[in-house]
């Protein structure tokens, strides 16, 4: 995985109120720890944040962050964007070595159309869309990829059968990672059955309605015999 470039500034407005600040000048507020070390407020400029990582795939993204003449090999750990407007509101970076082995999450995607859906009509359900490993930061792969093709209705395909090579899973090997299921079956509503049993008898569906008219018709007249 490549590692890349980043500069950033010192933040000395911390807070809400400092985080506004530096939304409303074009930046995104951010924290970098680990190794021990005492946080540090930072500030990226938004426009370089997205145009350095507009190549890269996947998460996990790792950044060589520049700071006021030191340098700082980060993990992108956390994005948090505005949920109306989608902008990134906060960044946090993870202070980590390129020889030292860390854990991370990693997406799994599924590739291939299963013969249960084709053939069948199952529905793939994706259940386990993301697993965690240890490894090397520059053996973090991108996403984890399973040809799901050769599934039929009923069978199913598990972390321990995902092509991961020589990492190092921390996700439980039975985890189910993906199924193919029988198609739903819609029942008719009571009341339909009801109305077609009717009718193959010959009977009417619904009760007969007696008009209005009709009904004080024939109670008068039954009142006139009683008189």
């Amino acid at each position: 995985m490549a590692v890349i470039q980043l500069p950033a500034d010192k933040r000395a407005a911390v807070g809400k109120g400092g985080a506004r600040k530096t939304r409303a000048a074009g930046s995104i507020p951010a924290i970098l720890y680990g190794h021990g070390e005492t946080p540090v407020p930072l500030n990226i400029g938004a426009r370089t944040f997205e145009l350095a990582l507009r190549h890269h795939k996947g998460g996990n993204a790792i950044v060589n962050l520049a700071v006021s003449g030191s340098e700082y090999t980060a993990l992108v750990r956390a994005v948090q964007y505005d949920p109306v407007t989608h902008h990134i509101l906060h960044l946090d970076f993870q202070h980590i070595s390129l020889t030292e082995k860390i854990e991370v999450e990693v997406a799994v995607h599924l590739v291939g159309l299963p013969i249960g859906v084709k053939d069948s009509g199952g529905i793939l359900e994706h259940i386990t869309r993301h697993i965690r490993m240890r490894c090397l930061p520059t053996a973090i792969p991108a996403s984890v990829d399973v040809d799901v093709s050769a599934l039929n209705i009923g069978d199913s395909v598990h972390v321990s059968d995902l092509p991961i090579g020589d990492l190092e899973l921390l996700t439980d090997l039975d985890v189910t990672v993906a199924t193919v299921v029988p198609p739903s079956v819609i029942e008719e509503p009571v009341a339909a059955e009801v109305a077609v049993a009717a009718a193959a008898e010959g009977a009417p569906a619904e009760p007969k309605v007696i008009a209005k008219g009709k009904k004080e018709e024939g109670a008068a007249t039954e009142e006139k015999e009683k008189k």
